[in-house]
C-alpha cells in the first residue's frame, strides 16, 4: 500500500513493477484515494540480468498519458538487506537520466605507434561491438545510436556511430582511435598538450541515447572506463549502462509520499546434481527417522527464523521425490500429541499444517480452478450488492435483496465445493487421510474430530482463502475492488461456517461476533449442509481410487493475452501482428479473438515439435518465441521477459515427451526467400541451431530438485550457529540428565532424543562444510575467469 501521494487531492493510482526499465506486472486501478491499498503478491522467476527493481505509481489517466508520481528503486546488491520483511520507501522523483537498463560490449586496446619523425606515441582503439536489452521507448523498440569520448582534466573528444533503426539490441561494430599520449619532442600545434602522466586521469565514456529525429534525443545510459586499468593489456568484457551521476536531485522527495513494500528475494548458485547427493538423501529419509524431530527436515524448520523459509524448498523437495505423505504424517502426529482438545485440532501454525498448506498451494492449482474460477469469474464481472451489515449499507440498500444475493453466491459456491470430490487430487486425498485417521486415533471418544481435522484444512486453508484472495491463488488477474472484496469476505465466512462440523448448531451461531451473520445462517437447514459436508470430507479423505480428473478433462495450465504474427497476409501484402487470447491445457494450445471466445485456431500439444526464443533482429521485437507444430511457425510476442520465460516454460513443460521433439530449429524467421539466420533457402531446411534442453514433464508440478536441495543448504549455512549450539545441547543433555534450572539458548528447540539428534546434527554440519567447500571453488574459479567491466 501507499500513503500521503501526491497531488492533494483524490486521484486514481496503480503501482507497476518493474526490472530496469520493463514493466512486467502491474497492480489494480485504486479510485479516489491517497493512501491506495493495493494487497497484491506477485511471485516470479527472474529471467535475465538485472540492475534495479522499481515500483513506480502512476496517477491513471482517462484521456491522457499516465502520469508517473515517483518510485522507488532498489540495486539488485542491496535487495537482500530488505528481503523477508516490511518496509516503508519514501517515493523518489523521476529523473530521465536515471532511467537506464541494458548493457554494451567493448572492447579495449592501447596501441603503441611509430610516428614518421622515429617517436613512439600511444593509441586507444576502442571498437563498440553491441548493446543488448536498451529499454523500449513509447512502448517501441528505440533507435540507439552511442558517442564514444575520450575525457579527462583538459581534452573531451566525441565520436558517434550509426543510428541502428527499432531495435533494442543494436549491432554497431564500428571502431574508433584516440591518441592518448605523445612524446615530448611532439611539435606540431594541437588543441589538446597531452603528457605521459596524463594518462592515469583519462576515461572512456560511451553514452548511448535514442535518435529522437525532430524531437531532444533520449539518454540511454552511460558507462566509463579508466584507461589505466587497460595497461598494454587487450580485452574485452560486457558493461552494465549506468544512469549519470549528475542527474537532477530534488529536495522535496519526502512530499511525494511512501510506499510498502514486503520483498523476498533469493539468488542461488546451484551446483550439478551430483554434489547435493549426500544432503538430499538425509532430508528424503526424515519420516523413517525415530523420533520425527531427530530428523533432518524437522531440524531445519527448528533452526529458521521463520518456518515459511524452511517448509516451501522442503515440501517441494518431498513432493519431487513422492516423500510428503508419510513426513506429513510423521510431524501432524507429533503436533498432535501437544494438542489437548479435540476442537482446536490443526488450529495453530505448526510445521505439519504449514507443510499441508503449502502442498494444497503446488497441487491444488488446477482443482481450485475448475471448481471455483467459473463462479468467481461471475461475481467479479457481474457483481450484485451483498452487504448486509447495517452500519455499512448505502443509501437506498435493500438488506433483503443483498441477503438473497449472499445467499444465492454461498449456495452457489457451496455447491460447487461439495461436488469436487472426484477433482480433488489424489496426493491430497492420501494426506487427509492420514490426518483423519491420526486425530480419531488421538480423540477416540469424539466421533466429530475425523472431519474437523479435514475441513480445517479443505474448508478453512483452502476454499476460504482462495475464495477472499482469488489474486493469489491465480483464479483473477488483479486484487478485486473494495466492493467485491467485500462481498467474497462474506462469501469466504459463510464458507468456514459451512465447513466447519457442526457449526450450524444454536450454541455455536450464538457466538457470532456479527449478529448480521447470525441472521443470516439462521436461514440455513442444517441437516441439509452438514450432510452434504460429511459426504465430501468422506470423499476427498478416502484411499479409494477415483477416476483421474486429468483423463476426463483437460488440464488448465496457462491463459493471457500476448501477440502474435497472422498466418496469413494482409490486402497490402505484409504480415501484421494482432492481439489476442492464449490458453494451454495439457490437451491443447489455441488462440482466441477474446477471452471466453471459441478459439480461432487449435494446435494439439502431442503435434508441437519445439517451442523456442526467436531472435529480435527476425521482426525488430523483443519477448518473441515461436511453436514448431506441423504447419508454418506461430510467432508469438510477450508482454515482457517474465511473461514470454515462463510461456516457454510451460509449453515446455507439457510437450517434453512428444515422441517427435525436433532437435534443431531455427532461431530466426524466414522471410523474402531464406531463413536469416543461416541464409538458407529452402523454408522447410533442418534448422541451424540446436534446441533447447526441456524441462521435467510433469505438467501440475514445477520443480527443479536440485535447486531446492540448494535453498536447503543456503538456510543450513545461514542458520550455522543455531546448529552449533543446539549440538552442544544435545551432547549436554546426554550427558546431565538432570532438570533444568534455567531457560538455555535451545529451550524453545524439541529435542526428544538427544542421541539421535546429535547424531543428525554432525551429519548436517558435516555435509554444509563439504558444500561449503565446492562452493568457494566454484567462486575462486569465476572470479579469476571475470575481467573488469564483466557482468
Amino acid at each position: 500500500d501507499a500513503k500521503h501521494l501526491v497531488p492533494n487531492k483524490m486521484r486514481d493510482f496503480f503501482c507497476t513493477i518493474n526490472l530496469d526499465q520493463e514493466e512486467v506486472f502491474r497492480t489494480q486501478v485504486v479510485e479516489k484515494s491517497l493512501s491506495p491499498y493495493f494487497g497484491e503478491e506477485f511471485y516470479f522467476e527472474i529471467p535475465r540480468t538485472f540492475q534495479w527493481l522499481s515500483f513506480y505509481i502512476y496517477d491513471k489517466s482517462v484521456l491522457q498519458k499516465d502520469l508517473r508520481i515517483g518510485k522507488v528503486s532498489i540495486k539488485k546488491e542491496d535487495l537482500s538487506n530488505y528481503t523477508g520483511k516490511e518496509n516503508w520507501f519514501m517515493l523518489q522523483p523521476i529523473d530521465s537520466n536515471s532511467e537506464v537498463q541494458g548493457k554494451v560490449h567493448l572492447e579495449l586496446k592501447l596501441n603503441e605507434l611509430i610516428t614518421d619523425n622515429g617517436s613512439v606515441c600511444q593509441q586507444l582503439v576502442v571498437h563498440i561491438k553491441e548493446c543488448h536489452g536498451l529499454p523500449l521507448i513509447n512502448g517501441q523498440n528505440c533507435d540507439p545510436y552511442a558517442t564514444v569520448s575520450l575525457v579527462g582534466p583538459s581534452r573531451n573528444d566525441q565520436k558517434k556511430t550509426k543510428v541502428k533503426k527499432k531495435t533494442s539490441n543494436p549491432q554497431f561494430n564500428e571502431t574508433f582511435y584516440f591518441e592518448v599520449t605523445r612524446s615530448s619532442s611532439y611539435t606540431k600545434k594541437s588543441q589538446f598538450q597531452v603528457e605521459e602522466e596524463d594518462i592515469e586521469k583519462l576515461e572512456v565514456r560511451v553514452d548511448l541515447w535514442n535518435n529522437g529525429n525532430l524531437v531532444q534525443d533520449i539518454f540511454l545510459g552511460e558507462i566509463k572506463v579508466p584507461v589505466k586499468v587497460l595497461r598494454n593489456d587487450s580485452f574485452q568484457a560486457w558493461y552494465l549502462l549506468q544512469p549519470r551521476e549528475n542527474g537532477n536531485k530534488s529536495s522535496k522527495t519526502d512530499d511525494l509520499g511512501s510506499l510498502r513494500l514486503n520483498i523476498c528475494y533469493t539468488e542461488d548458485c546451484v551446483l550439478p546434481s551430483e554434489y547435493y547427493t549426500s544432503l538430499r538423501n538425509l532430508l528424503l529419509k526424515s519420516s523413517d527417522v525415530q523420533p520425527i524431530s531427530a530428523s533432518a527436515a524437522y531440524i531445519l524448520s527448528e533452526v529458521c527464523r521463520d518456518k515459511y523459509d524452511a517448509v516451501l524448498p522442503l515440501v517441494r523437495l518431498l513432493l519431487h521425490h513422492h516423500k510428503l505423505v508419510p513426513f506429513v504424517a510423521a510431524v501432524a502426529e507429533l503436533d498432535l500429541k501437544d494438542t489437548q482438545e479435540a476442537n482446536t485440532v490443526f488450529r495453530g501454525n505448526s510445521l505439519a499444517t504449514r507443510c499441508v498448506d503449502e502442498m494444497m498451494k503446488i497441487v491444488g492449482k488446477h482443482y481450485l480452478k475448475v471448481t471455483l474460477k467459473p463462479v468467481i469469474d461471475e461475481i467479479c464481472e457481474s457483481p450484485k450488492p451483498c452487504e448486509i451489515d447495517p452500519i455499512k449499507l448505502r443509501e437506498g440498500d435493500n438488506v433483503e435483496i443483498n441477503m438473497e444475493n449472499l445467499r444465492y453466491y454461498v449456495d452457489k459456491v457451496f455447491r460447487e465445493i461439495v461436488r469436487s470430490s472426484i477433482s480433488c487430487p489424489t496426493l491430497m486425498c492420501d494426506v487427509f487421510y492420514s490426518l483423519r485417521h491420526l486425530a480419531a486415533k488421538r480423540f477416540p471418544n469424539d466421533p466429530h474430530v475425523q472431519y474437523s481435522a479435514v475441513s480445517s484444512f479443505v474448508f478453512l486453508r483452502f476454499f476460504a482463502v482462495a475464495v477472499v484472495s482469488p489474486h493469489t491463488f491465480h483464479l483473477r488477474p488483479h486484487h478485486p475492488d473494495a466492493q467485491t472484496c467485500r462481498t467474497l469476505t462474506l462469501i469466504s465466512k459463510a464458507i468456514q461456517t459451512l465447513g466447519s462440523w457442526g457449526s450450524l448448531t444454536k450454541s455455536k451461531l450464538s457466538s457470532f461476533k456479527e449478529t448480521f451473520m447470525c441472521e443470516f445462517f439462521k436461514t440455513f437447514q442444517e441437516d441439509k449442509f452438514t450432510e452434504s459436508v460429511k459426504k465430501f470430507l468422506d470423499d476427498v479423505s478416502s484411499t479409494e481410487s477415483k477416476e483421474p480428473s486429468g483423463l476426463s478433462e483437460p488440464v488448465h495450465l496457462k491463459e493471457g493475452e500476448m501477440y502474435k504474427r497472422a498466418q496469413g497476409r494482409t490486402r497490402i501484402g505484409k504480415k501484421n501482428f494482432k492481439k489476442r487470447w492464449f490458453c494451454l491445457t495439457s490437451r491443447e494450445f489455441t488462440y482466441h479473438k477474446q477471452q471466453d471466445k471459441e478459439p480461432i485456431f487449435t494446435i494439439p500439444i502431442k503435434n508441437i515439435l519445439a517451442v523456442e526464443k526467436l531472435d529480435e533482429s527476425a521482426f525488430n521485437k523483443k519477448n518473441m518465441f515461436q511453436v514448431l507444430h506441423g504447419e508454418k511457425p506461430l510467432y508469438i510476442q510477450a508482454n515482457n521477459c517474465v511473461e514470454a520465460s515462463e510461456w516457454i516454460e510451460a509449453l515446455c513443460r507439457v510437450t517434453r515427451c512428444n515422441q517427435k521433439r525436433l532437435s534443431f530449429y531455427h532461431p530466426s524467421a524466414f522471410l523474402n526467400g531464406n531463413w536469416l539466420c543461416c541464409k538458407a533457402t529452402i523454408e522447410n531446411t533442418v534448422g541451424c541451431a540446436r534446441c533447447t534442453a526441456g524441462v521435467p514433464a510433469d505438467t501440475q508440478i514445477e520443480i527443479d530438485g536440485d535447486r531446492e536441495t540448494e535453498r536447503i543448504y543456503s538456510l543450513f549455512t545461514i542458520n550455522m550457529s543455531k546448529l552449533q549450539k543446539l549440538e552442544e545441547a544435545c551432547g549436554s543433555i546426554a550427558v546431565y540428565q538432570g532438570p533444568r534450572k534455567e531457560p538455555d539458548d535451545y529451550s524453545n528447540f524439541t529435542i526428544e532424543d538427544s542421541v539421535a539428534t546429535f547424531h543428525t546434527l554432525k551429519q548436517i554440519i558435516d555435509i554444509v562444510e563439504k558444500l561449503n567447500e565446492s562452493h568457494e571453488k566454484y567462486r575462486k574459479k569465476r572470479s579469476s575467469s571475470a575481467k573488469y567491466g564483466s557482468e
